[in-house]
């Protein structure tokens, strides 16, 4: 009876219907010489009981598939309702058969003005402009989330990423940088602009290609794993020709270049002088942790 109880317990919990994100929301306001005043208390609570109870999509999420993420808001500066700082947001895709987590996004959103008051209403409506609070949180999210269903299915993320776009076009006209084509190349705008348009297609391909392909078989075959990641990350080159020292590349390797330098510095060797070589072309930025990798 015990046995049974465990097991329609267990069976209950794994299916329960949840919302889509397992989001961690901190936020740091030492800049601004107050860090202890209540209001950056609420301001997180707030936006972590926002993001990780809305309902962003109409799929039915099991809790053990909600997609694990951090937001770090840095604050700078804030002058009664108004507050400056920056948003680093950092999310992460489960490995199959393992207990890995694959960083999937990293983004440093620098431009990040915003209006708050204590207790206020936060909510997302996606037809209309609440707050750039709102639409930069929301913004993301849909990020988020188009780029996790690029990992598991081809191009499945459209859906989130005409979302994102969505939020930008009725964000542009209030006056907030980020949203606009001259708020600089590593913006919001410049960011959903490369990964909808088909200059940078390979990108896509390679977020499937590398996490479907790759690391998903890597507790099955450890080398023809590599092999898998290193032909995906070798179609970045063909970008990389068309388009070179591109922002949604940088993105890239921002998030994955940790990662990639472990893979290929242990287990089972493969080729990879031509890797490297390619990695050190591309991504120079990163040419100290392609050194180090050992084959």
């Amino acid at each position: 009876m015990f046995r049974l109880i465990l097991f329609v317990a267990f069976f209950t919990t794994s299916l329960s219907i949840s919302q889509e994100l397992a989001c961690t929301v901190t936020v740091d306001a030492r800049q601004t010489g107050n860090e202890n005043l209540q209001i950056f208390n609420s301001l997180q609570n707030q936006l972590t009981e926002f993001i990780n109870n809305s309902k962003w999509t109409n799929r039915k999420i099991r809790n053990n598939e909600r997609i694990e993420c951090n937001m770090f808001i840095n604050i700078s500066s804030y002058d009664n309702d108004v507050f400056q700082g920056t948003l680093q947001i950092q999310s992460s895709r489960p490995i199959y058969n393992s207990s890995y987590n694959s960083p999937a996004y990293n983004f440093n959103d620098k431009n990040f003005t915003f209006r708050y008051q204590e207790f206020q209403n936060i909510r997302f409506n996606p037809e209309i402009f609440e707050s750039n609070l709102v639409s930069v949180i929301a913004f993301h999210v849909y990020m988020v989330l188009g780029i996790d269903a690029d990992t598991f299915e081809p191009n499945s993320g459209d859906l989130f990423y005409n979302q994102a776009q969505k939020i930008l076009d009725f964000s542009q006209q209030n006056g907030y940088k980020g949203w606009a084509p001259n708020d600089g190349l590593q913006s919001r705008y410049y960011l959903i602009d490369n990964i909808l348009s088909p200059t940078y297609k390979e990108y896509r391909t390679v977020l499937y290609d590398y996490h479907y392909k790759g690391l998903d078989f890597m507790s099955t075959d450890i080398k023809q794993a590599k092999n898998k990641i290193a032909k995906s990350l070798m179609l970045l080159d063909q970008m990389n020709k068309r388009r070179p020292n591109s922002f949604i590349l940088r993105v890239f390797f921002d998030t994955k270049s940790n990662e990639i330098q472990d893979v290929f510095s242990g287990g089972p060797s493969i080729p990879v002088t031509n890797l490297i070589s390619t990695l050190s072309k591309i991504a120079p930025n990163h040419s100290d942790k392609w050194r180090k990798i050992s084959f």
